[in-house]
């Protein structure tokens, strides 16, 4: 087993006011050479946006993106026509292929807005683009994983990714223990804490923590306190 440690405080940090946003590697104004991307995982911001705020219209192409609402509600606009809004318990996929642009703000005029956004190699470019979004409260994840992006159209469950990824949440017990197996062994795992602290693969990690894991089969995960946790499952390159 191959591992990459990224600890909270190490993120890269930027405060404008309206948004303040910390990102687990390589974006705009923090540059780190050493952390790129893990495999097609190429950004994980963890972001919040005042009330009212948000982002101006702007392109992407050739990027599966996917945002997850933490806290609050963000209201999204995009060039295929999409006037939507996430809330807290809502997945949300943009597939920009050959090109899209989009606006995304805080559908609050007061509340916080807490939501991660995170950007996927496709497995092919110049896609049609496409969007969506499903709620996964209905899903058990009480001291399991369950899916909420996976490659497989006939999982009704998750939002379908351009990408062999999946992605997991899991709710977890102070004092028990859950395993993660590996799809592919062409692929990592991206393990990123929201809340609590767990050990794995003899390590701690507390809140914000993420490790990355590869050459691997399977893992073991053991929560110290109630815990929050977000696998992502990509291909290694």
């Amino acid at each position: 087993m191959q591992k990459i440690i990224h600890r909270e405080s190490d993120r890269g940090h930027v405060d404008f006011g309206w948004l303040k946003s910390a990102h687990s590697f390589s974006f705009g104004q923090y540059l780190d050479p050493e952390r790129m991307n893990f495999g097609a995982l190429r950004v994980l911001n963890d972001d919040q946006v005042e009330g009212g705020q948000g982002f101006d219209r702007h392109g992407h192409d050739n990027m599966e993106i996917v945002s997850i609402p933490l806290e609050g509600a963000l209201a999204h606009q995009d060039s295929m026509g999409n006037g939507r809004t996430i809330q807290t318990g809502d997945v949300q996929i943009m597939s920009a292929g050959t090109g899209v642009q989009h606006a995304e703000f805080n559908s609050d005029q007061k509340d916080l807005v807490k939501f991660l956004q995170i950007w996927v190699i496709p497995n092919e470019i110049g896609l049609e683009p496409r969007y969506d979004q499903k709620s996964y409260l209905q899903l058990d994840r009480q001291n399991k994983f369950a899916t909420i992006v996976s490659p497989d159209k006939m999982d009704h469950n998750a939002v379908h990714i351009h990408q062999d990824a999946y992605f997991n949440l899991a709710d977890i017990e102070a004092g028990k223990k859950i395993e993660y197996t590996v799809h592919s062994e062409q692929n990592g795992l991206y393990l990123f804490v929201l809340e609590g602290k767990i050990a794995v693969a003899n390590e701690m990690l507390s809140r914000r923590d993420a490790i990355g894991l590869y050459e691997t089969e399977k893992i073991a995960i053991e929560a110290y306190y109630d815990t929050s946790l977000l696998l992502i499952e990509v291909p290694m390159y």
